[in-house]
């Protein structure tokens, strides 16, 4: 499965594209991740084939999980396992009720919500679910309220606040709607990104769409009695920017004098985009001084959902120093360690994996997967679940709690802002980790998710084609950063309209009180 097909169910299947995001970056990342072909799905297939495939599907991602995943065993998360129990017993359910692909999706992604962890579940094939309808508005969750973002002809004011639906609160209507149907991790960032999807029909059989809301624009109540209607591209589009805004390039460009603007809209790059990120390093390196020189530096993550956490952690070594950042990091990960699930699924796809790589992949990798194998092959031997990875951290040293040293580049102490998505995940996440160690950056736009503790995905196809288990093979202990741990913006950005300009005006504001 490519990584755009995960991206196209992420936009399918509303709440749960937060797992598919998250997978999809963490699956970019390694150089072996190599899930086995899946059969396409029958192009018809009759109500009860679907509602055994659900069932079907629903016992082998509970079973999968529950051999294979760290977190079934992991004693600093018990509430995993429980977890797991009840998206087992709703995600069946459900399942024994399905009678279309629209609610298969829906039962698989009922697992992933009961389950709640980033880092498992099902992920969708690619398969056509019902068209999705609108009722003619686009939405966007700001703080703790919904905005309509835009509209047709005969719609609601843009700007408007939706206070309730058929006699509930929009917020009860997101959790059942919306979150009921898909992982989302701790706080408040995937409101930011998927609470909207409540006005996007789906096709799921069991939920019961909003016909008349409440809107409130300036003071004034109206009610409208919804009418929903096929969505079109410019729909779909206009329902992408209501959360990241008109996303930029990859590059820096300079809106006003002394102020400088990087984008990193993706950490997962094309070759393209490869090419962008070098000429930004290049450029950064070649002229420092500029930077060091300037009133006010803006780092804009606005559309990143994660994937290679390299090129967030080069910019920063390019900005602050490369000695600089990778004491702080030294430092402030000096307790982390990898703990590798010793199942026996886990070790034959590790011992796959050493035998398949080529020496350019087994140089990216920062493990011997070779090694790796035999150590959870002894662990389990030893009835142990995990083998801790043989990798050893020199110890911190006074050097290393240095703010700067001889040799170090110049301080960059200029004021740094950081654009938050709410869907800022995986390797945005460890960026926001990087920027958040010097104390001349602040936070501005939308809280961040929060992000699991586990890691080195793969992907389990399951019987059917229609969708496959995640099932991580470690768990990193003594992050720095918990699992339930987000980031919350020093500047929370609450415009309707998130523009280049609306977050100018939040910073020069800012700039002025400094």
């Amino acid at each position: 499965m490519s990584i755009a097909s995960f991206k196209t169910s992420a936009r399918r299947f509303g709440a749960g594209s937060l797992l598919a995001f998250a997978v999809a970056a963490a699956y970019a990342q390694g150089p072996a991740q190599r899930p086995a072909p899946t059969p396409a799905p029958a192009p018809t297939m009759s109500a009860e084939q679907w509602r055994q495939a659900a069932v079907a599907d629903v016992e082998a991602a509970y079973l999968i999980t529950l051999d294979d995943h760290p977190g079934t065993v992991d004693p600093a998360n018990p509430d995993f396992a429980r977890n797991l129990e009840k998206a087992r017993e709703g995600g069946q359910a459900l399942a024994s009720r399905v009678r279309d692909g629209a609610g298969y999706a829906a039962a698989l992604q009922h697992f992933n919500a009961l389950l709640g962890d980033g880092r498992a579940g099902v992920v969708l094939k690619d398969m056509p679910p019902a068209a999705p309808r609108w009722p003619g508005f686009i939405t966007a969750w700001r703080g703790d309220n919904m905005f309509v973002a835009a509209t047709t002809p005969g719609g609601p004011a843009v700007g408007a606040r939706i206070a309730d639906c058929d006699g509930k609160p929009i917020a009860q209507l997101v959790e059942t709607n919306v979150f009921g149907f898909g992982q989302r991790s701790g706080g408040t960032g995937p409101w930011w990104t998927f609470a909207p999807d409540v006005f996007i029909d789906q096709g799921n059989p069991f939920i019961t769409l909003p016909v008349q809301c409440i809107f409130i624009d300036e003071g004034r109540e109206s009610r409208l009695t919804l009418s929903w209607r096929a969505m079109d591209e410019a729909a779909q589009r206009l329902r992408d920017d209501s959360f990241n805004g008109v996303t930029l390039p990859i590059g820096v460009s300079t809106p006003r004098y002394g102020l400088h603007w990087f984008a990193l809209p993706t950490f997962q790059p094309n070759d393209t985009e490869r090419a962008a990120y070098g000429a930004m390093l290049a450029e950064v390196q070649a002229g420092r001084q500029r930077y060091l020189d300037a009133s006010a530096v803006v780092i804009d993550l606005r559309g990143n959902q994660g994937g290679d956490a390299v090129w967030g952690l080069n910019l920063a070594r390019a900005l602050w120093g490369e000695a600089r950042v990778n004491r702080r990091l030294k430092v402030a990960q000096a307790r982390q360690a990898v703990l590798w699930r010793a199942s026996f699924a886990n070790i034959a796809h590790t011992s796959f994996e050493a035998a398949d790589l080529s020496e350019q992949q087994r140089r990216q990798l920062d493990y011997d997967p070779a090694v790796v194998a035999q150590g959870m092959l002894a662990a389990q031997s030893r009835d142990e679940k995990f083998y801790p990875d043989p990798a050893r951290r020199d110890p911190v040293s006074d050097s290393d709690r240095a703010e700067n040293l001889p040799g170090d580049p110049a301080p960059f102490t200029k004021p740094v802002y950081v654009v938050v998505p709410g869907q800022c995940t995986g390797a945005c996440l460890e960026a926001l980790d990087v920027f958040s160690l010097f104390p001349n950056t602040k936070l501005i736009g939308a809280p961040s998710a929060a992000d699991s503790s586990y890691t080195d995905i793969r992907l389990e196809p399951l019987k059917s084609g229609l969708a496959s288990v995640v099932v991580p093979s470690k768990v990193v202990v003594n992050r720095p950063r918990s699992a339930a741990t987000f980031y919350t913006p020093a500047i929370v950005v609450n415009d309707v309209e998130w523009s280049q300009r609306a977050f100018l005006k939040a910073i020069e504001a800012d700039l002025v009180r400094r």
